[in-house]
């Protein structure tokens, strides 16, 4: 069995390296050279179309029609800025961010970052894993409960995955995230939409009232991922080492497109969310909020077709990002405390809170909901940390962050704070 899993991964990982260094050392152009380096940001961009967006999306577009788009275009940029830069700290370091903290900074505050971040992990994998369940549960017509063993089962397998290396997994996740997309292309196709409205919203900044800026804050917690953050910069360091400073600027420079593609695409799926759920729901029924009930009222408002592909995308968004979330958890971990608990282990730890809502009666999409609020607070962690790191010539070397990228970093981040701040100064 093991020789079975290193021929496969020397067949598919190492021939993936192989190939990079063929682009890296100018034998390989044209299309053909960018396939080789698409992976991270494509795996990390499930983490931008994971359920709880699905829930801000459709809360978002049900009770302000097209007016919060300007907030999902706003996160967008904000999540591709970090991204890239968390990819750049990886290729640079050759460590993840959570590795680099360890390092650079005070063990006092590493405890208190690694606490943050698996709260905002726990919080993370509680939106997934409901998400993808209540597809399973709408669309088998099966308790809620089954549906929860049903992904736990397929994220644990795709999970395994792993230890093949670092190109079936990206494959895999590449795969559903392409099906999340074709569906809500398809649902957008059905749907009667008002472009004119949407491109000037997309545009506009405007809070109507304070419940809006709930969903405004949760739709950046949706969006700006805290354990993605983390995660880009290990999957990067550690996919292929650089030989040269020609071969690292050749990969900080792939890295560059693919953010911009991979989570272009993923601010694209999440601008078709708010759009559907505008154009179906807040014209006669902004009430609508429950993931369960935006699907049934899809039915009768655009057709089944609709209805149908909407869980299609929500169960490839529950499973891949589960898995993603996962996977990010352990990087966490290793990185923050030099050692990971079982990946199993971890799985069933992750899930455990998700079965005690469902059992004990609590709405699963106000959980899914107050669930990006919390991954809105957190954050603040790494990006704070990314923008240190990247800004230390100590770190980077020649790769430090010039003033015109820590200037858009810095403003983006106060952002990201001012938006936490107005909530909580509401909620107190």
């Amino acid at each position: 069995m093991s020789d079975t899993l290193s021929v496969e991964k020397s067949s598919s990982s190492d021939h993936a390296v192989a190939e990079m260094r063929e682009v890296l050392n100018g034998r390989r152009r044209g299309l053909r050279a960018i396939a080789p380096f698409a992976g991270p940001a494509v795996v990390v961009s499930v983490a931008y179309m994971d359920p709880g967006n699905f829930a801000t999306n459709i809360q978002a577009g049900a009770g302000y029609g097209y007016g919060l788009l300007w907030i999902v275009v706003a996160a967008s940029l904000v999540a591709m800025l970090f991204q890239f830069l968390s990819a750049e700290l990886g290729l640079v370091t050759g460590l993840n961010l959570a590795e680099v903290s360890r390092l650079h900074l005070p063990r006092g505050l590493v405890i208190v970052m690694w606490v943050i971040s698996e709260i905002a992990a726990m919080a993370t994998d509680l939106a997934e894993f409901l998400g993808g369940a209540i597809g399973f549960s709408l669309l088998l017509h099966i308790p809620m409960l089954a549906g929860m063993v049903i992904t736990a089962v397929l994220t644990y397998g795709l999970l395994l995955i792993q230890g093949r290396g670092f190109r079936p997994m990206e494959i895999a996740i590449g795969a559903l995230v392409g099906l999340i997309g074709l569906s809500y292309l398809a649902q957008l196709l059905i749907t009667p939409v008002d472009w004119s409205a949407v491109l000037r919203q997309g545009v506009k900044p405007e809070i109507a009232g304070p419940g809006a800026l709930t969903v405004a804050v949760g739709i950046v917690g949706a969006t700006v991922m805290p354990h993605a953050l983390f995660l880009h910069s290990g999957l990067a360091g550690e996919r292929v080492r650089p030989h040269s400073e020609k071969e690292r600027r050749g990969l900080m420079r792939y890295a560059r497109y693919e953010v911009i593609v991979a989570l272009g695409f993923a601010g694209l799926v999440n601008l078709a969310m708010v759009i559907v759920a505008a154009t179906a729901f807040h014209s006669g029924h902004p009430e609508v909020a429950q993931i369960d009930t935006a699907y049934h009222m899809l039915v009768p408002l655009l057709g089944g077709a609709a209805a149908g592909l909407f869980l299609v995308a929500l169960m490839a968004s529950g499973v891949s990002s589960s898995v993603v979330g996962t996977m990010a958890g352990q990087m966490i971990m290793q990185g923050f405390l030099t050692f990971a608990i079982p990946l199993w282990l971890r799985r069933l730890l992750t899930i455990i809170p998700s079965f005690v809502l469902v059992a004990i009666g609590i709405d699963t999409t106000r959980a899914l909901i107050l669930s990006q609020v919390v991954l809105s607070a957190a954050v603040p962690v790494p990006m704070l940390a990314i923008l240190w790191f990247t800004c230390s010539r100590k770190i980077m070397g020649a790769h430090v962050n010039g003033v015109c990228v820590a200037a858009l970093a810095a403003i983006a981040g106060i952002f990201v704070l001012s938006l936490n701040m107005v909530l909580l100064a509401q909620i107190l």
